[in-house]
C-alpha cells in the first residue's frame, strides 16, 4: 500500500512492504523522499518518524539540487565528451566509411559520412558508448559472480532517463544505463554489485545495506561520486 505524508513543503510517498524495519531514501535530483515501512506500522508512527529526520532530509536535497547538469550535446568540433571519467575535444571527421569512435590522447574522433546530422552522430556516439558500458560489464559480472554467490543470468545496456540501473530478482537480470561509460569505472562497478545484491535481497532494506557493506565496503564513497558528477537534464530516481 503506497500513501503520502506532508511535511510542510516536503511530500514523502511512503510504501509499506512486507520488511522489519523502517528505511528512508532521498533520491535525485530534485530530492524526493521516500520511506518503506513495515505494513503494520501506522502512519502517525511514520509520521514522527520522518519528522525525526527533517534535518537530515533537508540537508539530502540541499546537496542533490546543487548537483551539476549536463549541457545538452551538439556534437559539433571541440566539445567536451566524457569517457570513464576522462574528458576529450571531440574531432568529427566526414568521410565514405562506416561510422567509428576512436580515442586518442584527449581527443575523441567521430568518423561519420558527409552530411550525417547532430542526431545521427549522437546515435553512433551513443552505440560506442554502449559497448564500452557491455563489454566491461561482463567483465565485471563474471568478476563478483563467485564472491557474491549469484548468477545473473542476463544483462542489458540501454539508455535509461532516470536510473542508473535496475535488476529483476526472479529473472536474475540486470539492465544498466549506457551513461555510465561517462563516469568513472568504479562507478559502474559500484552499479554493477548494487544491482548484483538486488537478486539476494530486492529492497534497500537494512540487509540489502548489509550486503553491500560486506562486498564492497567503500560502496557508499562510489555513491557519493557518482551523485557529485553532472547528469542529463532530467528527472532521476535512482
Amino acid at each position: 500500500m503506497a500513501t503520502t505524508i506532508d511535511l510542510g513543503n516536503i511530500a514523502v510517498d511512503v510504501v509499506l512492504k512486507d520488511i522489519k524495519n523502517i528505511h528512508l531514501s532521498v533520491h535525485p535530483p530534485e530530492g524526493k523522499v521516500r520511506i518503506a515501512a513495515p505494513e503494520r506500522m501506522n502512519v502517525d508512527t511514520i509520521r514522527l518518524f520522518a519528522i525525526s529526520k527533517l534535518g537530515w532530509i533537508k540537508r539530502q536535497q540541499r546537496k542533490l539540487r546543487e548537483q551539476e547538469r549536463e549541457t545538452p550535446r551538439e556534437f559539433v568540433g571541440r566539445e567536451s565528451h566524457f569517457v570513464w571519467g576522462k574528458r576529450y575535444l571531440l574531432n568529427i571527421i566526414e568521410e565514405n566509411a562506416p561510422p567509428s569512435v576512436e580515442l586518442k590522447h584527449n581527443q575523441m574522433f567521430l568518423r561519420v559520412r558527409p552530411g550525417a546530422d547532430d542526431n545521427k552522430r549522437n546515435e553512433v556516439v551513443e552505440n560506442w558508448y554502449r559497448t564500452r558500458v557491455k563489454a566491461a560489464t561482463q567483465e565485471l559480472i563474471e568478476k563478483w559472480e563467485p564472491t557474491i554467490g549469484v548468477t545473473v543470468c542476463g544483462f542489458y545496456v540501454q539508455r535509461m532517463k532516470t536510473r542508473w540501473g535496475s535488476c529483476n530478482s526472479q529473472a536474475q537480470t540486470v539492465r544498466l544505463n549506457t551513461d555510465l561509460a561517462k563516469k568513472p569505472r568504479e562507478c559502474l562497478e559500484y552499479i554493477v554489485v548494487h544491482e548484483m545484491i538486488h537478486i539476494l535481497e530486492p529492497t534497500h532494506n537494512e540487509r540489502f545495506q548489509e550486503l553491500m557493506g560486506r562486498f564492497m565496503p567503500d560502496w557508499e564513497h562510489r555513491r557519493e561520486v557518482l551523485n557529485r558528477l553532472p547528469v542529463r537534464h532530467e528527472d532521476w530516481e535512482y
